[in-house]
Protein backbone atom coordinates (compact mmCIF):
# COMPACT_ATOMS: atom_id res chain seq x y z
CA UNK A 1 0.00 0.00 0.00
CA UNK A 2 1.48 3.11 -0.88
CA UNK A 3 2.34 4.87 2.06
CA UNK A 4 -0.18 8.50 2.43
CA UNK A 5 1.29 12.57 3.22
CA UNK A 6 4.76 13.15 4.37
CA UNK A 7 6.45 13.59 7.67
CA UNK A 8 9.06 15.87 8.90
CA UNK A 9 11.81 15.71 11.27
CA UNK A 10 9.32 16.93 14.37
CA UNK A 11 7.14 13.54 13.16
CA UNK A 12 4.23 15.54 12.10
CA UNK A 13 2.54 14.46 9.29
CA UNK A 14 1.38 16.45 6.64
CA UNK A 15 -1.08 15.86 3.43
CA UNK A 16 0.36 16.37 0.05
CA UNK A 17 -0.98 17.87 -3.18
CA UNK A 18 -1.84 14.29 -4.49
CA UNK A 19 -3.87 13.21 -1.38
CA UNK A 20 -5.67 16.63 -2.42
CA UNK A 21 -6.11 15.42 -5.74
CA UNK A 22 -7.37 11.93 -4.91
CA UNK A 23 -10.20 13.30 -2.25
CA UNK A 24 -11.44 16.15 -5.02
CA UNK A 25 -11.48 13.53 -8.02
CA UNK A 26 -9.26 15.89 -9.82
CA UNK A 27 -5.74 15.70 -11.41
CA UNK A 28 -2.76 17.20 -8.98
CA UNK A 29 -2.21 19.82 -12.36
CA UNK A 30 -6.08 20.99 -11.43
CA UNK A 31 -4.91 21.15 -7.79
CA UNK A 32 -2.04 23.71 -8.61
CA UNK A 33 -3.55 25.77 -10.87
CA UNK A 34 -6.69 26.23 -9.14
CA UNK A 35 -4.53 27.49 -5.31
CA UNK A 36 -2.60 29.19 -7.33
CA UNK A 37 -5.56 31.39 -8.90
CA UNK A 38 -4.41 31.01 -12.33
CA UNK A 39 -6.74 28.30 -13.36
CA UNK A 40 -10.29 29.50 -15.19
CA UNK A 41 -12.25 26.41 -13.39
CA UNK A 42 -15.67 25.63 -13.04
CA UNK A 43 -17.46 26.57 -9.88
CA UNK A 44 -18.20 22.90 -8.79
CA UNK A 45 -14.45 22.00 -9.55
CA UNK A 46 -13.03 24.86 -7.31
CA UNK A 47 -15.54 23.77 -4.76
CA UNK A 48 -14.26 20.43 -4.58
CA UNK A 49 -11.05 21.57 -4.67
CA UNK A 50 -11.05 23.66 -1.78
CA UNK A 51 -13.62 21.68 0.16
CA UNK A 52 -10.81 18.48 0.14
CA UNK A 53 -8.11 21.38 0.95
CA UNK A 54 -10.04 22.04 4.21
CA UNK A 55 -11.18 18.67 4.96
CA UNK A 56 -7.11 17.75 4.52
CA UNK A 57 -6.01 20.81 6.50
CA UNK A 58 -4.12 20.88 3.49
CA UNK A 59 -0.88 23.60 2.92
CA UNK A 60 0.58 24.01 0.26
CA UNK A 61 4.68 22.82 -0.43
CA UNK A 62 5.12 22.91 3.01
CA UNK A 63 7.45 20.26 3.17
CA UNK A 64 9.36 21.38 -0.45
CA UNK A 65 10.07 24.80 1.07
CA UNK A 66 11.37 23.87 4.33
CA UNK A 67 13.68 21.21 2.68
CA UNK A 68 14.91 24.38 0.30
CA UNK A 69 15.47 26.60 3.33
CA UNK A 70 13.39 29.09 1.76
CA UNK A 71 11.18 30.16 4.71
CA UNK A 72 11.96 33.51 6.55
CA UNK A 73 10.80 34.59 9.55
CA UNK A 74 7.71 37.01 9.10
CA UNK A 75 5.14 38.19 10.54
CA UNK A 76 1.63 38.56 8.90
CA UNK A 77 -1.20 41.23 9.13
CA UNK A 78 -4.39 41.57 7.37
CA UNK A 79 -6.51 44.57 8.12
CA UNK A 80 -10.04 45.89 6.55
CA UNK A 81 -8.33 48.30 4.71
CA UNK A 82 -5.16 49.89 4.28
CA UNK A 83 -6.57 53.67 3.79
CA UNK A 84 -8.55 54.02 6.85
CA UNK A 85 -5.79 55.98 8.89
CA UNK A 86 -6.92 53.47 12.02
CA UNK A 87 -5.51 50.07 10.41
CA UNK A 88 -2.50 52.18 8.75
CA UNK A 89 -1.11 53.15 11.93
CA UNK A 90 -1.83 49.96 13.54
CA UNK A 91 0.20 48.15 10.40
CA UNK A 92 2.87 50.50 11.00
CA UNK A 93 3.39 49.29 14.52
CA UNK A 94 3.60 45.64 13.67
CA UNK A 95 6.00 46.93 10.50
CA UNK A 96 8.26 48.39 12.77
CA UNK A 97 8.17 45.98 15.84
CA UNK A 98 8.42 43.17 12.73
CA UNK A 99 11.47 44.99 11.90
CA UNK A 100 13.16 45.70 15.44
CA UNK A 101 12.93 41.74 15.64
CA UNK A 102 14.38 40.71 12.37
CA UNK A 103 10.81 39.53 11.03
CA UNK A 104 9.68 40.35 7.51
CA UNK A 105 6.04 41.97 7.50
CA UNK A 106 3.18 40.71 4.82
CA UNK A 107 0.13 42.51 4.81
CA UNK A 108 -3.14 41.34 3.25
CA UNK A 109 -6.55 43.40 3.26
CA UNK A 110 -10.38 42.14 2.86
CA UNK A 111 -12.35 44.54 2.68
CA UNK A 112 -14.63 43.15 5.76
CA UNK A 113 -15.43 40.59 3.64
CA UNK A 114 -15.28 37.35 5.80
CA UNK A 115 -15.05 35.21 3.10
CA UNK A 116 -11.68 37.25 1.72
CA UNK A 117 -10.49 37.26 5.51
CA UNK A 118 -10.74 33.00 5.45
CA UNK A 119 -8.93 33.01 1.81
CA UNK A 120 -6.07 35.59 3.31
CA UNK A 121 -5.41 33.21 6.54
CA UNK A 122 -4.98 30.27 4.39
CA UNK A 123 -3.35 32.25 2.21
CA UNK A 124 -0.65 33.48 5.24
CA UNK A 125 -0.59 30.36 6.54
CA UNK A 126 1.22 28.70 3.46
CA UNK A 127 3.70 31.67 3.71
CA UNK A 128 4.72 29.83 7.58
CA UNK A 129 4.50 33.41 9.57
CA UNK A 130 5.19 33.01 13.00
CA UNK A 131 1.97 34.86 13.64
CA UNK A 132 -1.59 36.06 11.89
CA UNK A 133 -2.29 39.11 13.21
CA UNK A 134 -5.89 40.15 12.24
CA UNK A 135 -7.44 43.55 13.07
CA UNK A 136 -10.78 45.35 12.40
CA UNK A 137 -14.28 45.71 13.72
CA UNK A 138 -16.27 42.44 13.91
CA UNK A 139 -19.84 41.15 13.96
CA UNK A 140 -18.86 38.77 16.57
CA UNK A 141 -21.57 35.59 16.46
CA UNK A 142 -21.22 32.27 16.68
CA UNK A 143 -20.46 32.01 13.03
CA UNK A 144 -17.40 34.21 14.07
CA UNK A 145 -16.07 32.71 17.31
CA UNK A 146 -16.49 29.38 15.63
CA UNK A 147 -14.30 30.52 12.23
CA UNK A 148 -11.68 32.07 14.50
CA UNK A 149 -11.28 28.98 16.43
CA UNK A 150 -10.64 27.19 13.75
CA UNK A 151 -7.59 29.88 12.44
CA UNK A 152 -6.45 29.45 15.54
CA UNK A 153 -5.95 25.80 15.83
CA UNK A 154 -5.19 25.72 12.54
CA UNK A 155 -2.07 28.27 12.54
CA UNK A 156 -1.03 26.71 16.32
CA UNK A 157 -0.78 23.17 14.10
CA UNK A 158 2.07 24.62 12.12
CA UNK A 159 3.74 26.83 15.10
CA UNK A 160 2.08 29.71 14.16
CA UNK A 161 0.00 32.19 16.68
CA UNK A 162 -3.29 33.62 15.80
CA UNK A 163 -3.62 37.35 17.17
CA UNK A 164 -6.86 39.35 17.45
CA UNK A 165 -5.96 42.57 17.15
CA UNK A 166 -8.79 45.07 18.59
CA UNK A 167 -11.22 41.74 18.45
CA UNK A 168 -12.59 39.91 21.75
CA UNK A 169 -11.44 36.86 22.93
CA UNK A 170 -12.54 33.94 21.57
CA UNK A 171 -12.64 32.13 25.09
CA UNK A 172 -10.04 29.93 27.30
CA UNK A 173 -9.99 26.97 24.47
CA UNK A 174 -8.84 29.00 21.33
CA UNK A 175 -5.18 29.63 21.34
CA UNK A 176 -5.44 32.88 19.80
CA UNK A 177 -3.58 36.07 21.66
CA UNK A 178 -6.12 38.94 21.96
CA UNK A 179 -4.97 42.80 22.37
CA UNK A 180 -7.75 45.20 22.52
CA UNK A 181 -8.37 48.92 23.34
CA UNK A 182 -10.87 50.24 26.36
CA UNK A 183 -13.36 51.23 23.90
CA UNK A 184 -15.93 51.07 26.48
CA UNK A 185 -13.46 53.32 29.07
CA UNK A 186 -12.79 55.77 26.50
CA UNK A 187 -16.03 56.41 25.35
CA UNK A 188 -17.36 56.68 29.13
CA UNK A 189 -14.48 59.49 29.17
CA UNK A 190 -15.86 61.34 26.24
CA UNK A 191 -19.45 61.32 27.39
CA UNK A 192 -18.80 62.32 30.94
CA UNK A 193 -16.66 65.39 29.62
CA UNK A 194 -19.92 66.11 27.87
CA UNK A 195 -22.13 66.00 30.40
CA UNK A 196 -19.61 67.87 33.30
CA UNK A 197 -20.24 70.30 30.98
CA UNK A 198 -23.83 70.69 31.37
CA UNK A 199 -24.89 68.70 28.10
CA UNK A 200 -27.89 66.61 28.75
CA UNK A 201 -28.79 66.46 24.77
CA UNK A 202 -25.78 64.32 23.76
CA UNK A 203 -26.56 62.43 19.74
CA UNK A 204 -24.80 59.77 19.18
CA UNK A 205 -23.85 58.74 15.86
CA UNK A 206 -22.00 55.36 14.92
CA UNK A 207 -24.45 52.86 16.70
CA UNK A 208 -23.79 49.76 14.72
CA UNK A 209 -25.57 46.94 16.84
CA UNK A 210 -23.61 43.58 17.15
CA UNK A 211 -20.16 44.60 15.85
CA UNK A 212 -17.78 44.66 18.61
CA UNK A 213 -16.05 48.33 18.24
CA UNK A 214 -19.25 50.05 18.12
CA UNK A 215 -20.91 47.83 20.77
CA UNK A 216 -18.27 49.00 23.17
CA UNK A 217 -18.59 52.61 22.57
CA UNK A 218 -21.89 53.01 22.83
CA UNK A 219 -22.02 50.71 25.74
CA UNK A 220 -19.44 53.67 27.35
CA UNK A 221 -21.59 56.49 26.12
CA UNK A 222 -25.29 54.74 27.82
CA UNK A 223 -22.91 54.64 30.96
CA UNK A 224 -21.97 57.81 31.19
CA UNK A 225 -25.41 58.90 30.50
CA UNK A 226 -26.55 56.62 33.65
CA UNK A 227 -23.56 57.33 35.97
CA UNK A 228 -24.65 61.21 35.52
CA UNK A 229 -28.68 60.31 35.96
CA UNK A 230 -29.28 61.43 32.46
CA UNK A 231 -32.34 58.90 30.98
CA UNK A 232 -31.67 57.17 27.75
CA UNK A 233 -33.09 58.48 24.64
CA UNK A 234 -32.48 55.79 21.83
CA UNK A 235 -33.85 58.53 20.04
CA UNK A 236 -30.72 60.13 20.02
CA UNK A 237 -28.83 57.53 19.01
CA UNK A 238 -28.13 56.98 14.43
CA UNK A 239 -27.23 54.09 12.91
CA UNK A 240 -24.09 54.48 10.86
CA UNK A 241 -20.64 52.58 9.48
CA UNK A 242 -17.12 54.43 10.60
CA UNK A 243 -16.93 56.50 7.74
CA UNK A 244 -16.67 60.29 7.22
CA UNK A 245 -19.65 60.59 4.33
CA UNK A 246 -21.28 58.23 6.73
CA UNK A 247 -21.14 61.45 9.96
CA UNK A 248 -22.13 63.85 7.20
CA UNK A 249 -25.30 61.64 6.06
CA UNK A 250 -26.43 60.62 9.81
CA UNK A 251 -26.08 64.79 10.35
CA UNK A 252 -27.56 65.98 7.20
CA UNK A 253 -30.65 63.59 7.80
CA UNK A 254 -30.95 64.44 11.56
CA UNK A 255 -31.15 68.18 10.24
CA UNK A 256 -33.47 68.34 7.74
CA UNK A 257 -35.80 66.57 10.88
CA UNK A 258 -36.02 69.73 12.07
CA UNK A 259 -34.29 72.21 14.56
CA UNK A 260 -31.52 70.49 16.31
CA UNK A 261 -32.76 68.57 19.60
CA UNK A 262 -29.71 68.65 21.17
CA UNK A 263 -26.60 70.67 22.53
CA UNK A 264 -23.64 68.01 22.02
CA UNK A 265 -22.44 65.02 19.60
CA UNK A 266 -20.33 62.10 20.47
CA UNK A 267 -19.19 60.43 17.27
CA UNK A 268 -17.73 57.27 17.34
CA UNK A 269 -14.77 58.13 15.33
CA UNK A 270 -12.82 60.81 14.55
CA UNK A 271 -13.80 60.32 10.68
CA UNK A 272 -17.53 60.45 11.72
CA UNK A 273 -17.08 63.77 13.46
CA UNK A 274 -15.38 65.25 10.93
CA UNK A 275 -18.48 64.45 8.31
CA UNK A 276 -20.79 65.65 11.03
CA UNK A 277 -18.73 68.73 11.13
CA UNK A 278 -19.03 69.81 8.04
CA UNK A 279 -22.73 68.96 7.47
CA UNK A 280 -22.99 71.14 10.73
CA UNK A 281 -21.47 74.17 9.26
CA UNK A 282 -23.07 73.83 5.59
CA UNK A 283 -26.48 74.14 7.88
CA UNK A 284 -25.23 77.74 9.44
CA UNK A 285 -24.34 75.68 12.38
CA UNK A 286 -20.84 76.12 14.49
CA UNK A 287 -18.53 73.69 16.69
CA UNK A 288 -18.43 74.72 19.48
CA UNK A 289 -20.79 77.68 19.26
CA UNK A 290 -24.17 75.82 18.35
CA UNK A 291 -22.93 72.25 18.54
CA UNK A 292 -19.70 70.47 21.04
CA UNK A 293 -18.66 67.78 19.00
CA UNK A 294 -16.14 64.73 20.25
CA UNK A 295 -15.00 62.01 18.68
CA UNK A 296 -13.09 58.98 19.30
CA UNK A 297 -9.34 57.86 18.37
CA UNK A 298 -7.30 60.97 18.05
CA UNK A 299 -6.40 60.00 14.17
CA UNK A 300 -6.43 62.83 11.17
CA UNK A 301 -7.93 65.03 10.82
CA UNK A 302 -8.95 65.43 14.17
CA UNK A 303 -5.91 68.01 15.68
CA UNK A 304 -6.71 69.87 12.38
CA UNK A 305 -10.07 70.49 13.10
CA UNK A 306 -9.51 70.93 16.72
CA UNK A 307 -11.67 68.29 17.24
CA UNK A 308 -11.83 67.27 21.86
CA UNK A 309 -11.14 63.02 21.26
CA UNK A 310 -9.62 60.08 22.56
CA UNK A 311 -6.72 59.07 22.02
CA UNK A 312 -5.94 55.23 21.53
CA UNK A 313 -2.33 53.75 21.03
CA UNK A 314 -2.73 52.32 17.11
CA UNK A 315 0.37 52.12 16.88
CA UNK A 316 1.41 50.49 20.14
CA UNK A 317 -1.55 48.27 19.76
CA UNK A 318 0.40 46.69 16.56
CA UNK A 319 3.92 46.60 18.27
CA UNK A 320 2.06 45.12 21.19
CA UNK A 321 0.60 41.86 18.87
CA UNK A 322 3.98 41.06 17.15
CA UNK A 323 5.76 41.13 20.69
CA UNK A 324 2.96 38.99 22.37
CA UNK A 325 2.98 36.84 19.44
CA UNK A 326 6.63 35.98 19.45
CA UNK A 327 6.79 35.71 23.43
CA UNK A 328 3.92 33.47 23.52
CA UNK A 329 5.63 31.39 20.57
CA UNK A 330 8.94 30.86 23.13
CA UNK A 331 7.65 30.43 26.48
CA UNK A 332 3.94 28.43 25.69
CA UNK A 333 1.56 28.84 28.46
CA UNK A 334 -2.13 30.55 28.11
CA UNK A 335 -2.32 32.69 25.56
CA UNK A 336 -2.26 36.48 26.60
CA UNK A 337 -4.75 38.97 26.99
CA UNK A 338 -4.00 42.35 27.37
CA UNK A 339 -6.28 45.89 27.05
CA UNK A 340 -4.37 49.11 26.19
CA UNK A 341 -5.41 52.16 27.96
CA UNK A 342 -6.93 55.26 25.79
CA UNK A 343 -7.44 58.27 27.79
CA UNK A 344 -9.50 62.01 26.39
CA UNK A 345 -7.21 64.97 24.60
CA UNK A 346 -9.28 68.28 25.17
CA UNK A 347 -9.12 70.62 22.42
CA UNK A 348 -11.28 73.44 21.27
CA UNK A 349 -14.40 71.39 20.34
CA UNK A 350 -16.76 71.66 23.51
CA UNK A 351 -17.90 74.52 25.12
CA UNK A 352 -20.76 74.86 28.54
CA UNK A 353 -23.71 74.80 27.95
CA UNK A 354 -25.09 78.44 28.73
CA UNK A 355 -28.09 78.12 31.40
CA UNK A 356 -31.22 79.78 29.74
Amino acid sequence: MARKGTSTGDGKRHTTIREVAERAGVSVATVSRILSGTYPAAPATRAKVMRAVEELDYVANHHARALQGTTRKSIAIIVNSVISPHYAHVAQGVQTQAAEDARLCQIGTTGGDAERELAMVQFMREQHPEAVILVGNVNADDEYRARMSRYAHALAAIGSRLVLCGRPPLGPDAPAVVVEYDNTGGAFAATGHLLSNGHRRILYLGRRPGYTTADARIEGYRGALAAYGVPHDPGLEADGTFERFEGYRMMQERLAAGAPDFTAVFAANDQIAAGARQALLERGLTVPGDVSLVGFDDLPPAADIDLTTVYQPHEELGRTAVRLALEHARNGGPPPHTVLGAHLVIRGSVRPVVPA
